[in-house]
Formats: structure tokens, sequence, C-alpha cells
């Protein structure tokens, strides 16, 4: 792994000089958009709407619409002229708050904090500090010149950096539906906990698989060598038709859960179709915790060319 931010931890008068990782990858397949006549690359411009002209990166600048349609712009000097933390390589530690008042709903990306050689000590003693106490620490941290909260968390011997949203980027589930009085009966609340208890299980997980994205890879190597014989479809799922009791429906699950009918579904449905092309959105390959530019998705796609040229190879005549 290679260290994409270096600095401190601070709590009370005690610095932990860090590094940070990436603690997650994205497995997924980055398809590029061809022509399907003569599968030619699918490639967009930037393009000026007012002008026609096709418009460099340096030529351009950020632009602001606001709710009345005014366009305010600012240039690079503007932007740097901001009063930023980019400068700032610590992480300060600003209070110790209990693991569970912590809503997973604000948690957004991981990273590993690693100590340099001189200060495994004083990190050992954070982190045990924060597993004897089941405690996390809020923090604040400025990656690439965008200021974020975050927390110090553990799992197992790491300390772990997890950037938060912000509290008002958390949308409220304004549902109608949810403040109407559902009557249930005592019999449905001990069915259905009966079933919760059928299907308990210690959470485990390597038992789950994209099997999506391996059926995937699977049709691309079947194309990729000449194969034609098209997949299997995939077995419809659901529930019996008919099934309308919902007391019925219960009892039916807690049976086959006994006798080791039911199965967790770890299988993903196909996406709906749509353009998937990096190139299509500016932002696909820039990290939400760093805001950088899209150097990552540019790798996937010269990575994926040779790829595409065999699979150009292998298309049937």
């Amino acid at each position: 792994m290679r260290a994409m931010w270096s600095g401190a931890v601070s709590f009370g008068l005690i610095s932990v000089p860090v590094k940070l990782y990436s603690a997650t990858e994205n497995h997924d397949l980055r398809f590029h958009q061809v022509h399907g006549v003569d599968d030619g690359r699918i490639r967009y411009k930037r393009c000026c709407e007012d002008c026609g002209h096709e418009v460099d990166y340096a030529d351009i600048i950020k632009g602001l619409e606001t709710d009345e349609g005014e366009l305010i712009t600012l240039d690079a000097a503007e932007l740097e002229a901001l009063p930023t933390a980019s400068g700032n390589r610590e992480i300060n530690v600003i209070e110790f708050v209990p693991a569970e008042q912590v809503d997973p709903l604000l948690l957004d990306k991981s990273y590993y904090l690693e100590p340099s050689a001189k200060a495994a000590k004083p990190y050992a003693l954070l982190r045990d500090a924060l597993r004897q106490t089941d405690r996390m620490a809020p923090v604040k941290v400025a990656i690439r010149q965008r200021e974020q909260m975050a927390l110090l968390r553990v799992r197992d011997r790491v300390i772990v950096l997890q950037t938060m949203l912000w509290p008002d980027e958390v949308r409220l589930p304004e549902f109608e539906i949810l403040d109407a009085e559902v009557a249930l009966r005592p019999q449905e609340m001990q069915m259905a906990s009966s079933l919760v208890e059928s299907l308990g299980a210690e959470f485990d997980p390597t038992r789950f698989g994209d099997e999506y994205r391996d059926a995937m890879l699977e049709l691309i190597e079947r194309k990729r060598t000449g194969e034609r014989t098209a997949p299997a479809p995939a077995a419809a799922t659901g529930g019996e038709e008919g099934m309308t009791d919902l007391l019925t429906a219960l009892q039916r699950s807690v049976e086959a859960a006994q006798a080791g009918g039911v199965s967790v579904p770890t299988q993903r449905r196909a996406p709906a179709p749509e353009p998937t092309d990096t190139e299509s959105d500016p932002t696909a390959g820039s990290d939400p915790a760093t805001g950088t530019d899209d150097s990552a998705g540019a790798k996937t796609r010269r990575g994926s060319k040779s790829l595409s040229k065999r699979s150009k190879r292998s298309h049937p005549a």
C-alpha cells in the first residue's frame, strides 16, 4: 500500500506521527462505452456550450449557479486565498464518545493509520485505551485542502480513521406512511421473533460474495476465448404465489428456516442499463474523502485497453 497522507494524531499533550492508507478498494468492473457497430471507443470532449470550442483543462475555472440562476465563477488564485487547513498535518482529538452513540449512517470512508517507528508505544496506548473504554474519538482532519469530520476507532490491532458526513448531509426519512398506526397481532410478533431466532447467526462477511461480478467475469472470459454459448438465465426469485396472509407466510418461513430451506441471498441484482464509462462522469474517479482527480480511473482505463482489444478480436463475425 502507498501512503496518501502523513501527519500526527494529537490527544492531550501526546502526539503520534502516523501515515494514512486507504483501507478499502473497489472491485467493480469498469466498462468502456464502445460503438456497437465497429467497437470503436466513445470519447467525450470538454466543449463550451456558448462558443462550441473544445476547452483545455488549463482554461477551465469553477462556477456555481445560485438558486436565482446567477453564475458565480472562482479562479485558482481566489481559491488558493481561502483560509484552508491544507497545511495542518494534525489529527486533533476533540473528545472521546461511547461507541454506541455513533450513528453508522454518518460513517463514510475508512483509512488505516500506521505509526512511525518511534511512535509505536503512544500509538498502542491510544489504541488500547479506546478498546478498553469502548469509545471512539471524533476528530477534524484536513486531507488535500478539504477539512472533514472523522472518527478514530479500533479494528483488531490498527487504529482506523473513519471519515464522516456532516450532520446536514443526512436526509430525513419524511415518509408519511411511517406515521400511520399499524396493528400487529401478538401471534404475528411471536412468529416474526421466532423467524429471527431461527435465522440467527454470527456475522461472517466472508460467507457473502458478489455473484453478479463473478458471472460477469465468467462471461467475459468465455467471450475472450471465443466461446459463443450463452449463459443460463438466472433463476427467478420471489415468494409463493397466492401467499397473502402474513401469519401464514411467517409460519412457513419459520418451518423452512428450521428445516434448513432458507438461505441467505448473496446475489446482487444486475444494474439497470446506463452509461458506465468513467469518462462520462468527471467525478467518477475522485476520492470522496480527498477530492482528488480521476488519475485512478485513468489507470483503470489504460489497464482495460488490452482486454478491450482482445474482446474485439474474439467478437463474433
